[in-house]
């Protein structure tokens, strides 16, 4: 059996809560900014994240409204201006009002670390909103607590394409069941799956009621051993609250058995 040697983190729903209070507020910034009366609602916005990819989402989403554009130059062109003013709005306010990252995320990022596990960005968002998000909690030397970083500019086939995946394993020179990938999203773990990599899944708001299938482990988030399946032991019987969360021991356990699960049954 392999040894864990790198965690891979997606970004969007798993470092962070960013989608319905980040990106979805920017799109609609941009919306306005370009006098269009479209807007995303929270509802809305869900279903448009079955579609990887901003741009990709605003496509999607014109092929729906009498309003856009007819020619599919035209609207490709929307789309782009679009993306690039919701990028200017979303990295904006992630520094404004420092979208928090997830409980239990940087005490892990930090255990990793300090023991040697090596960790790869393997996300299909763009750069610029990783530096933003990352820039606000790490500092500008962010990048240094990663071996590899993989953004959407990276690659040419977003999630569920693995490409992200075999790029990142290619940088740092491992296999497959050399990592596990830390997802949220139906998307996000059929990437890692085939790629072969391991996935745990922590689960989203909006991806709380998703079918999620083929994880090694899936629970509410990285902050608490409660909830998951396969169950984790008990907390430790010291005082700190940091010790309720899931560690890297966690990972390595979940990762040696290799049993997959679902959410449901």
């Amino acid at each position: 059996m392999s040894r864990l040697q790198a965690l891979l983190w997606d970004v969007d729903g798993t470092l962070a809560e960013t989608e319905r209070d980040g990106h979805r507020v920017a799109f609609n910034h941009a919306f306005e900014t370009m006098g269009l009366p479209w807007r995303w609602d929270a509802a809305r916005y869900g279903e448009l994240l079955a579609v990887t990819g901003g741009r990709e989402r605003l496509m999607a989403d014109m092929a729906t409204r009498a309003d856009a554009p007819a020619a599919p130059g035209e609207r490709e062109a929307l789309a782009r201006e679009l993306h690039r003013r919701k990028t200017a709005c979303y990295t904006a306010l992630v520094r404004e009002a420092k979208l928090p990252l997830r409980p239990g995320v940087a005490a892990l990022i930090a255990e990793a670390h300090a023991q040697g596990v090596r960790q790869a960005i393997t996300t299909t968002t763009s750069r610029a909103n990783v530096d933003a998000l990352l820039g606000v909690h790490f500092g500008p030397r962010w990048r240094e607590r990663f071996d590899s970083i993989v953004c959407g500019e990276d690659v040419q086939r977003k999630k569920p394409d693995p490409e992200v995946f075999r790029l990142a394993l290619r940088t740092l020179g491992l296999g497959p069941l050399d990592a596990v990938a830390l997802e949220d999203s139906p998307g996000g773990v059929a990437a890692a799956r085939a790629a072969e990599v391991p996935v745990v899944v922590t689960l989203s708001a909006y991806f709380a009621d998703a079918t999620l299938e083929g994880a090694i482990a899936i629970g509410p988030g990285l902050h608490t051993r409660a909830g998951w399946r396969p169950a984790l032991p008990g907390s430790h019987a010291q005082a700190d609250a940091d010790d309720e969360r899931v560690t890297l021991d966690d990972l390595r356990a979940w990762h040696s058995q290799m049993d997959l699960v679902s959410q449901f049954g």
